[in-house]
């Protein structure tokens, strides 16, 4: 896995999912998503414990399809792994990926706001809605709602905010530490948090939830939460 050295380099363009980034973006998420891991693991145990044989699970920005594979590793079901993304240098590195574990998984390289999703069982969205403009952010949720079967499952993780300025300003600190610990230097962080801006615009909980009711899911909760990052999952 290559060290994500990306921002050590004076780059004057906003963040994009190239080359670049997708070359190092597995080290990159693992150094600066808090347990990282973890969650996938947990997104994993969820998705096989809430899905039978047959299922089709869709991953909507799939990257690198680390989420995909997980399930794929840990599941005895037989499933249909989907993931989508629209980064070519994405989708060449998840076949990458995918060819080395010898997973059945079927990659899309396609835009996800314009194509169709497969209906499914469950559809996952990590750190993926916080790219998406807020003006077509409840088109997409609307569109993911429809894309579900009955009682069907939405997991999306994102980074989120707090009304709270004076809290918003010590977790945005302790999540800086976080990114300091992991060997990120004081100019990676500012040169990433430049590149980010009005890239990344990240809604609070209350936000997030409120949005995902909006377009018709009866349940919405919290299954994990650090600082400034949280995982939801909406039950259809």
């Amino acid at each position: 896995m290559l060290k994500d050295n990306v921002f050590l380099e004076n780059m004057e363009k906003q963040f994009e999912f190239d080359e670049n980034v997708a070359s190092v973006f597995d080290d990159m998420l693992s150094r600066s998503i808090p347990f990282y891991k973890n969650v996938i693991q947990l997104i994993a145990k969820l998705v096989i414990e809430n899905s039978s044989d047959g299922d089709i699970i869709c991953d909507l920005g799939t990257s690198t399809a680390s989420t995909l594979l997980e399930i794929y590793k840990k599941s005895s079901k037989n499933l249909k792994l989907i993931g989508i993304d629209n980064s070519k240098a994405m989708i060449k590195r998840a076949k990458r990926k995918i060819f080395a574990f010898g997973a059945d998984i079927e990659l899309i390289e396609s835009d996800f706001m314009q194509s169709k999703i497969p209906k499914s069982r469950i559809i996952l969205a990590n750190y993926t809605l916080q790219f998406i403009r807020p003006s077509k952010r409840e088109k997409l949720l609307k569109k993911i709602y429809n894309s579900l079967e009955e009682e069907g499952i939405f997991i999306f993780n994102e980074k989120i905010i707090y009304e709270d300025k004076k809290l918003h300003k010590q977790m945005i600190d302790i999540y800086h530490e976080f990114k300091k610990n992991m060997g990120y230097s004081e100019y990676e962080i500012s040169k990433k948090r430049e590149a980010l801006e009005n890239v990344l615009i990240p809604y609070s909980d209350e936000e997030n939830i409120s949005l995902a009711k909006s377009v018709g899911f009866k349940s919405v909760n919290i299954i994990f939460k650090w600082a400034n990052f949280a995982c939801f999952i909406a039950k259809k």
